[in-house]
């Protein structure tokens, strides 16, 4: 099966298979500086109190979102949590759109009723974000089933978090995906945080694969800062869920930079040291992305330093969009939360 590649046009969601090994390279990290600059910039913003909807940002996660969607069909479906700006833009959903939405503004993908933690855009395949803790992952593993039960070749890609697994209805669900060999695939990233809680405060094992494994669910472990084993290991696994062989639990060991909400760093608070910050802030999942192009003549920095100027401008433009952009109707205030059928 061919892999596929990325779009990165706004309204784009998936690409022709790419023909080489550098279009591929050049679309992953792309993807990631547009999530990147757009994070920082709500981060600002933020700050500024500009944008006053609880944000959580993505900021050093960015390769799992862009290795994980790039072998996606747009037709598949992906679900997230609270902190999934990233997902949706790397599945191809409009910038502009994101910006206005964490905006609180009609132009939005959810019409400015979700802000930052509720996204919507089911034309790409998102059928929506939850902040509950692993909240999306029955809603995932329920839209594997329906494709399942439809007789369609549809994947769901579940994103969470390394707190989702302590959730009991995570495990029900990850059974029954498992006895039914449903086309689901767990993409868990484990920046090693819940909220402030570091993982050795919850858990006595860093064991969540093995954990999985014990229910017949395919697991791999893989350095979730480096696009490329990102991307061959979630395609690997959205092939062999197509293929009716059973759901898979990928692990991506990352980090986020910022702390669990807002844009600061948290070391000031004591939730973490400035050594550890440091220490994952230069494994950087862009510029690892970066050396490896340039090291191996993937790209040249004339065309890097394009891709920054480019993302940033894009960024730019949202933010103008946003900010013009009108609120929602009081009037429809009541709207929108149940679905209504029209009568004939």
């Amino acid at each position: 099966m061919a892999r596929r590649s990325l779009s990165l046009t706004q309204t784009g969601n998936v690409a022709d298979a790419v023909s080489t090994v550098a279009e591929l390279v050049k679309n992953l990290h792309q993807s990631m500086v547009r999530i990147r600059y757009f994070e920082e910039r709500v981060g600002d913003l933020v700050r500024e109190r500009a944008i006053v909807t609880p944000c959580h940002l993505y900021i050093g996660q960015e390769a799992v979102a862009a290795g994980s969607c790039a072998s996606l069909r747009t037709s598949d479906t992906i679900w997230g949590t609270h902190r999934s700006h990233g997902h949706y833009l790397a599945k191809g959903g409009d910038l502009k759109a994101a910006m206005a939405e964490i905006f609180c503004r009609k132009t939005g993908c959810s019409g400015g009723r979700g802000g930052s933690m509720h996204l919507c855009a089911p034309d790409i395949g998102l059928a929506g974000t939850s902040a509950i803790v692993a909240g999306s992952v029955p809603l995932g593993v329920g839209a594997a089933l329906a494709e399942f039960i439809r007789g369609g070749d549809g994947v769901s890609v579940i994103f969470h978090g390394d707190a989702a697994p302590e959730e009991g209805s995570y495990h029900e669900v990850a059974n029954f995906a498992a006895l039914h060999r449903l086309p689901v695939v767990f993409v868990c990233e484990n920046n090693q945080y819940c909220t402030h809680l570091h993982m050795s405060a919850r858990r006595q094992k860093d064991n969540l694969a093995e954990i999985f494994s014990t229910y017949g669910i395919h697991t791999t472990v893989i350095d979730g800062n480096d696009v490329m084993e990102v991307y061959r290991a979630v395609s690997l696994a959205v092939d062999e869920a197509r293929e009716g062989k059973g759901p898979w639990f990928v692990e991506c060991k990352t980090y986020r930079w910022r702390g669990h909400v807002g844009p600061n760093w948290d070391v000031d608070k004591g939730l973490r040291s400035q050594d550890e910050v440091d220490e994952w802030v230069a494994r950087c999942p862009i510029v690892s992305c970066e050396r490896n192009m340039l090291s191996n003549g993937l790209a040249d920095q004339a065309w890097l330093d394009r891709v920054h100027h480019e993302a940033r401008m894009e960024v730019d433009q949202a933010v103008d969009y946003a900010q013009a952009s009108p609120y929602p109707e009081a009037c429809n205030l009541d709207k929108f939360v149940f679905c209504r059928e029209e009568a004939n």
